[in-house]
């Protein structure tokens, strides 16, 4: 019976009442704690400003919505899935596809690439996640060296390689997330709390993270230890499904995006959530979400086509960018930080990169194909009377303030890592 081992008096009605105002205590004496916001601690941090981000390279070869992208460590490579059926290995830098793999089934909606770069694994529809050892043969047959390392009950939402090749990380529509050996196919671990699909999972920035992040359709993100497989914390605070989750890079919070119409912040040592990015002309769902390198910035893609850039500290908008046709499904930034890739439902995918500030003695290689620094500056300031003056100062040794040049520097880091 299910009121077996209660003691007298008890009822499972009265021990519910009983943790609903255990509850209650613990959310007021977490209240408490809330004394500040984060943008009032960031009101004296300098603001960045507007600035302007152009695409670089656009990917074509897709035959219909483009739904999951990945990086390669190399900084170069992409792997993109879509719901052809397709998955296809790009080289940025020329647009050229180096692989491609034809599935067993249409609405391929994962796709990751391993830590060596000499693997993918991809999964949708099948309830699969399959892993490709990548080889540079001429007329190599791929799916012949597929192997089949997951099998869920249904759908394949997401996956993530560990911080090896070994190890893989998936999520299902069948409400869970699980931890493969990709050499063996064998189940490590299962992580069951979820009450609907999970939707995307995030595995911590650390060599020895041992924990991920996953969000679903139950409006809910959780925070899992993979050894032991249970949930180390919750954050239920958006009103609909999560689309995308995404740790800070120090690992101590991570942002969500949602089909509320906003992304959201969540601090893991304050075990609660510390900013909201939204505004009220924003009505369509945010699909997917990224850092920058320095984590000053989120990324954002929108149902309405487009990406917005928010700045984490203020809370505030700095860029909202233009070019796709369709949805926005996907968005990663490289691993160097000088730019990102963004998929979307238009069979494309983009390549983009921070516009240089007019008249910067420094451009950086944002994937404009440039191999040294010198080639850039000049492609990027010739012809202008800025790159004429940019050219004389190159050589210029002006008697600056020591406290002056230190303070440039900082500028300039700032600059590339954002």
């Amino acid at each position: 019976m299910a009121t077996e081992g209660l003691h007298e008096n008890e009822t499972l009605a009265s021990l519910k009442s009983e943790a609903e105002s255990l509850k209650g205590k613990l959310e007021e004496e977490r209240a408490k704690l809330h004394d500040v916001e984060l943008h009032q601690v960031a009101e004296r941090v300098e603001a960045l400003g507007q600035f302007v981000m152009k695409t670089r390279r656009t990917l074509k070869g897709h035959g219909n919505k483009v739904l999951c992208m990945d990086w390669c460590k190399d900084k170069r490579r992409i792997v993109s899935s879509s719901q052809d059926g397709k998955v296809i290995v790009w080289d940025s830098f020329t647009t050229n596809k180096e692989h491609a793999v034809t599935m067993p089934c249409t609405w391929v909606m994962a796709c990751a690439y391993a830590p060596s770069g000499c693997a993918i694994a991809c999964g949708g529809l099948d309830n699969k996640c399959s892993v490709y050892p990548l080889t540079f043969e001429k007329n190599e047959n791929m799916a012949a060296k597929k192997k089949s390392v997951a099998m869920h009950t249904n759908y394949l939402s997401a996956c993530s390689f560990t911080n090896s090749d070994m190890q893989i990380l998936t999520a299902s529509g069948d409400g869970t997330c699980a931890l493969w050996d990709v050499e063996s196919g064998q189940l490590l671990q299962s992580f069951h709390g979820h009450g609907a699909d999970v939707l995307c999972l995030d595995l911590a920035p650390s060599e020895t993270g041992n924990t991920f992040v996953s969000g679903g359709c139950d409006k809910k993100a959780m925070v899992w230890d993979m050894r032991s497989g249970q949930c180390v914390q919750s954050f239920e605070t958006h009103d609909s499904d999560i689309n995308s989750v995404r740790y800070y890079p120090s690992g101590d919070a991570f942002a969500s995006g949602s089909d509320d119409a906003t992304c959201r912040l969540y601090d893991l040592r304050a075990d609660r959530e510390v900013a909201i990015y939204s505004k009220e002309s924003i009505i369509f769902g945010a699909s997917s979400v990224d850092f920058s390198l320095s984590g000053r910035l989120l990324f954002a893609g929108y149902n309405d086509y487009t990406i917005n850039v928010w700045d984490v500290l203020k809370g505030s908008r700095v860029s909202i960018l233009f070019g796709h046709e369709n949805r926005v499904s996907t968005l990663r930034v490289s691993p160097d930080g000088t730019a990102f890739c963004s998929g979307s439902w238009d069979h494309t995918l983009r390549v983009s990169a921070r516009e240089p500030a007019a008249g910067a003695a420094f451009c950086s290689r944002l994937m404009t194909g440039a191999q040294e620094e010198g080639v850039l500056e000049e492609n990027c300031s010739r012809g202008t009377e800025e790159g004429i003056k940019q050219r004389k100062t190159r050589t210029a040794k002006p008697n600056k303030n020591p406290h002056q040049v230190l303070a440039e520097r900082l500028s300039l880091s700032l600059l590339l890592v954002t």
